[in-house]
C-alpha cells in the first residue's frame, strides 16, 4: 500500500484512490474511476475546486439522514448524488453506550465487529443498490463515502474490489490502509471532543477502536457472508445481484485491456 492513494486535498477525510490494484487476469483496475472518502463538509473553495478535478461524476452516500444534515456536502461539488442511508442496529447501540458510560477498548471493539456482521447481513439490499449505482456510472470517476470513510464505505470498497478480482490480501490491506489516512490530531480528535464536552477522551487505544479499523471488522463481515452463503462470490451473485453479465460490464468499465 502506498501513499500516492491518498489524495491530499485540503479539509477532504480518508480521500483515497482504490484503484491500480491487479484484478482478474491480472488486469489493472483503472486509477482515477474508483474513490472512497468520509464526509466533505469541510472543503473549502480550494477543495472543492480540486475535488470537481478529479472528474467524478456519482458520488455515493451511504450516511444517515441527520449525518448529511449536520456535515452537509457542498453544493459546489459537481456530481451526481446517490443516498443510500445505512444504520446497523449495533451501531445505534454503541452511540447509546457511548453516551451514557465510558466503554473500554474491547467493548468498542466488540461494537464494531458487530457493526461490521451488520452490514454484510442486513444491508444486501442497500449494497446491491450501490453496485447499480456503480454500473449506471458510465464516463467520470464514482466516489462511495460515509462519515469516516471506513466501515459502511470500507465493506463497499471490499466487495467492489472483490468483484472486479483482486486477492483478498490485497483488499485487506487496502482496507487497513484507513489507520494510516485518518487525520487524528486534525479531524478525529477534534470530532471527539466536540462529543464528549467536558468529560475526559478515552485513552488512545479505546479511541482507535472506533476512529481506524482492525482486520477483524472484515473479517466480521466475511464470516456472515461465509455463514450465509459459503463464499463472497455466491454473496455478490444471489445477495447483490451482480450475476456474470454485470461482473462483465463492471470489468470492461474498470480494468485495463
Amino acid at each position: 500500500m502506498t501513499p500516492d492513494r491518498l489524495i491530499a486535498i485540503p479539509g477532504a477525510v480518508n480521500l483515497r484512490d482504490f484503484g491500480g490494484y491487479p484484478g482478474h487476469r491480472q488486469r489493472a483496475i483503472h486509477r482515477g474511476k474508483l474513490f472512497r472518502s468520509g464526509a466533505m463538509d469541510r472543503l473549502g473553495e480550494d477543495g472543492i475546486a480540486q475535488f470537481n478535478a478529479l472528474g467524478i461524476q456519482t458520488i455515493c452516500d451511504l450516511r444517515r439522514p441527520e449525518e448529511r444534515e449536520q456535515e452537509p456536502t457542498p453544493e459546489g461539488i459537481r456530481a451526481e448524488r446517490v443516498e443510500i442511508p445505512m444504520d446497523p442496529g449495533s451501531a445505534i447501540a454503541m452511540r447509546t453506550a457511548l453516551a451514557n458510560e465510558d466503554l473500554d477498548a474491547q467493548a468498542r471493539i466488540d461494537f464494531m465487529v458487530a457493526i461490521n456482521h451488520e452490514l454484510a447481513t442486513n444491508h444486501q439490499d442497500d449494497y446491491a443498490r450501490l453496485f447499480e449505482a456503480l454500473l449506471e456510472t458510465e464516463d467520470g470517476g464514482f466516489l462511495v463515502h460515509c462519515a469516516a470513510g471506513k466501515d459502511r464505505t470500507g465493506f463497499a470498497a471490499a466487495l467492489i474490489l472483490h468483484a472486479l478480482g483482486v486477492d483478498e490480501s490485497v483488499i485487506l490491506s487496502d482496507y487497513l490502509f484507513t489507520n494510516m489516512a485518518i487525520d487524528l490530531e486534525g479531524h478525529v480528535l477534534p470530532r471527539m471532543r466536540r462529543y464528549y464536552g467536558d468529560r475526559p477522551l478515552p485513552e488512545l487505544e479505546a479511541i482507535m477502536a472506533i476512529a481506524g479499523v482492525r482486520p477483524e471488522y472484515l473479517q466480521a463481515a466475511y464470516g456472515a457472508i461465509a455463514a450465509d452463503f459459503a463464499s463472497v462470490e455466491r454473496y455478490l451473485e444471489d445477495a447483490l445481484g451482480l450475476d456474470q453479465t454485470r461482473r462483465h460490464r463492471l470489468g470492461q468499465r474498470y480494468l485495463a485491456a
